[in-house]
């Protein structure tokens, strides 16, 4: 008689791994921004996203410990002791581009710049062009981490709901939260029959047929829900890593987290991105996890007249900016094009030029919400004149807070400045 004979199964390690998991472990990598912090596991790889640099990162992931429970953190350390997790990593990373959560551009090899930052050659000389070659986080990728740190900020805050942009006004629509009135020209046709027909009966009585009129109709209320156009105003001057603090790749997570928000919750609304230093220039949320810090001074004008540029091809009932920034206004385009700098100091020409452009903010109904990432004395006065002259609102915040201030400001609209 044939007999069979069953192993006990161990499963496929690459298989049970959590992408999910693997990819927030490694978000600090993909999404770094330049800044060499000590403390980091990353911190050699000075953020450029080559396929080799994705090779160490994920094995100083998988090796840390931090990520797996303590049966699969032993298998990862078996196949380490027995040479195998060089196939691991190759499996995982196919893995990654196969659920297209990465995409690679193995055709063409690093920059020579790139080559100076980041480069891991671990002694075995010039890095083939497998090595140099390009990886991308896709959408779906950047889409993950921003709702997961959505989801990080929304547990800090308690309780929260998403719910809509809500309004004084009432309007007529599908969903009931009021009582009825007269039916007004242009209104949505939602009828309320009872108070329709008591209208009609109290007229004509018990009769039949019932004469309706234009004057017995009556529509029910719903909250008015206005929509919304935001710019981020995102500061990537250097001064955003210096000073031993990264106070730029917290801000790249909370405008992630918006972005997310924004596309879950308020389909009505829209979001765009602009980041300043010496210019400014808008940048599409799809490429925000590969920004970096930029030139070294900070053109607030320049973004703020850019801003106001994407708000006004915005159709929507309330337009705002939300400037993340760390430093005082230091240099301002001329006429002719050419940057004007200023580094010592609140200069007058530059915060003359810059208090200008919040003036046509406010002229063009746009509000202006400012989160401070420091607390200079000189800066706090500069803040308070933006706000006063655009009736918006100020938050002096660190990186840990920055984004339950924002999420709290976004989903609340409370009308309140706090210094």
């Amino acid at each position: 008689m044939k007999r069979i004979r069953y192993s006990k199964y161990t499963g496929n390690l690459v298989d049970e791994l959590e992408m999910e998991s693997l990819l927030e472990a490694l978000s600090d990598f993909l999404l770094d921004s330049g800044f060499r912090s000590p403390f980091s596991r990353f911190q050699e790889m000075g953020g450029d996203q080559t396929l080799d640099n994705l090779r160490e990162a994920m094995r100083q992931t998988l090796e840390y410990g931090d990520l797996f429970d303590e049966a699969m953190q032993q298998r990862i350390d078996q196949m380490a002791g027995d040479g195998e997790i060089e196939d691991l990593i190759e499996q995982l990373i196919e893995r990654m581009e196969q659920e297209n959560f990465v995409t690679f551009d193995r055709s063409q090899p690093a920059a020579a710049g790139d080559q100076q930052s980041g480069q891991i050659s671990s002694g075995r000389g010039q890095a083939s062009e497998e090595t140099r070659a390009r990886f991308q986080v896709t959408d779906k990728g950047l889409d993950f981490l921003g709702y997961k740190t959505l989801r990080d900020l929304l547990g800090s805050l308690g309780k929260a709901s998403f719910g809509r942009h809500d309004t004084r006004e009432l309007a007529t629509g599908v969903e009931l939260s009021g009582g009825s009135r007269l039916y007004e020209f242009g209104d949505t046709l939602n009828l309320d029959a009872t108070a329709t027909l008591g209208s009609a009966l109290a007229r004509e009585g018990l009769s039949l047929p019932l004469n309706l009129e234009y004057a017995d109709l009556h529509v029910h209320q719903s909250e008015y829900q206005s929509s919304c156009a935001t710019v981020v105003m995102l500061d990537c001057s250097h001064s955003m890593i210096l000073y031993g603090e990264d106070r730029f790749t917290p801000a790249k997570r909370v405008a992630m987290a918006l972005s997310h928000l924004v596309r879950t919750q308020y389909p009505g609304d829209t979001l765009s991105l602009v980041l300043f230093h010496d210019s400014a220039e808008e940048l599409p949320l799809s490429q925000l996890a590969r920004a970096q810090v930029g030139p070294y001074y900070t053109n607030t004008r320049e973004g703020l007249r850019l801003s106001q540029r994407i708000l006004a091809r915005q159709r929507k009932d309330m337009k705002q900016i939300v400037m993340i920034t760390d430093g005082k206004p230091s240099a301002l385009t001329l006429p002719d094009g050419r940057i004007y700098k200023s580094a010592f100091g609140l200069d007058p020409l530059v915060v003359h030029e810059t208090l200008e452009e919040v003036a046509r903010c406010k002229r063009s109904g746009i509000m202006i919400n400012t989160f401070m990432l420091a607390s200079d004395p000189g800066l706090v006065q500069f803040v308070q004149r933006v706000t006063a002259m655009c009736k918006g609102k100020a938050y002096f915040t660190t990186p840990e807070t920055l984004g339950q201030y924002l999420l709290m400001d976004f989903l609340s609209r409370k009308i309140k400045t706090i210094h």
